[in-house]
């Protein structure tokens, strides 16, 4: 009898010692982070756990706490020991991984919320919130600002190389009215040709042509007027579109761009416009482009972030790690609102967030951010 007393005794002290350690636990946010630390991609590792660093600082909470493991970058026995040694140390909220291709992997640990900044799935998927600046943000704010333009005739453009498919899928989700697609080479030797057949040029040379035929034997003021208009044009006759969205990045956005002035295609008729450039100065050397427009984050945060983490850190930080530092905020939001994070439904809020690169929207499980539209012209980006 005495023995099982003591055997309840001994039940009793275990579980309420467990349920002081669970309450306390509740008290304190633990939050891992996958990161490829080793390997060729480790200065952007490291430069994620900076940014996550200088979150910290700036929430001021000693109760939070991050748990930085190596997963490598798309290494499935890495990343898994990574997620254990986090798990083991009792976090149940990831920031990462990086990489959409690693959903699948992480997908069986159905007790972990993971918040990555890949922009493939504004959706939740599974146990996945992707915080990355999506295409369907992008696209959104983009037609909106070409609407607003009053034009009514765009074209999408979009390379063929291995995200097409994903382009096209996405671009059929979103049920785009009034919108044509274009799939070109990013071969800049094919390309050309490809843009020449877009915008009718040749047909437009030879319309030029056939006009300065009718004037070319006359010596009338009026013919001679209008022989010096024409000397001045390169083609004659409009596209049949008034704007574009040019999907693509660095050389290949460039080489589209110029092709498409090549190909005399009116700047002050039609709209340029592309995706999200990470305000890339880059873009200030394609001389061929007047002015160019795209959707992105708050420019003015963005600067300040950039200039608090080269201040701290004597180094200028990888684009994405504003996302890392925006997901600590969002997941010490959740945390500080629901008491704490048990599950992927924790993160399904009813009001806006502010974050440093905008505000976000959760709405049927989806992540949406309300993004800016910046002209890119005489060396400066500017808010429209």
């Amino acid at each position: 009898m005495k023995k099982k007393i003591l055997i309840l005794l001994s039940y009793i002290i275990i579980f309420f010692n467990s349920n002081l350690l669970s309450e306390e636990n509740s008290k304190i946010l633990k939050v891992g982070l996958l990161a490829p630390l080793t390997g060729d991609y480790k200065e952007l590792g490291n430069s994620l756990l900076y940014s996550l660093q200088l979150a910290l600082n700036e929430i001021g909470d000693d109760k939070v706490f991050i748990i930085p493991r190596d997963s490598g970058f798309n290494n499935k026995e890495k990343i898994n020991l990574a997620i254990q040694e986090i798990k083991s140390e009792g976090a149940n909220v990831i920031i990462g991984p990086i990489s959409s291709d690693d959903f699948d992997e992480i997908k069986k640990y159905n007790d972990i919320t993971f918040i990555s900044p890949s922009n493939i799935y504004p959706k939740f998927t599974n146990n996945v919130i992707s915080v990355g600046i999506s295409l369907e943000s992008q696209l959104i704010s983009l037609i909106n600002f070409i609407k607003k333009q009053k034009k009514s005739k765009t074209i999408i453009m979009f390379p063929k190389n291995k995200y097409e498919d994903l382009v096209q899928s996405k671009l059929k989700d979103m049920n785009l009215e009034n919108v044509k697609i274009f799939k070109y080479n990013p071969d800049p030797q094919v390309l050309t040709g490809e843009i020449e057949v877009l915008t009718n040029y040749s047909q437009r040379k030879r319309n030029l042509e056939i006009r300065k035929k009718m004037y070319e034997d006359k010596e009338d003021e009026q013919s001679i007027k209008a022989m010096e208009r024409l000397d001045q044009l390169y083609t004659l006759g409009e596209v049949n579109f008034d704007s574009v969205i040019i999907i693509d990045f660095g050389n290949n956005l460039k080489s589209v761009l110029t092709s498409l002035v090549y190909t005399d295609v009116s700047q002050s008729k039609v709209l340029f416009t592309t995706v999200n450039q990470w305000f890339d100065e880059s873009i200030f050397y394609e001389n061929t482009i007047k002015s160019l427009y795209y959707p992105s984050i708050n420019y003015k945060e963005f600067k300040k972030y950039n200039q608090k983490y080269l201040k701290k850190f004597n180094i200028m930080p990888n684009e994405i790690t504003i996302l890392t530092y925006d997901a600590l905020g969002l997941i010490y939001y959740a945390w500080k609102d629901k008491g704490k994070i048990s599950s992927i439904d924790d993160f399904s809020f009813k009001n806006k967030i502010k974050g440093k690169i905008g505000t976000f929207s959760f709405k049927d499980k989806r992540v949406f951010q309300e993004l800016d539209i910046y002209k890119a012209e005489k060396n400066k980006f500017t808010k429209f």
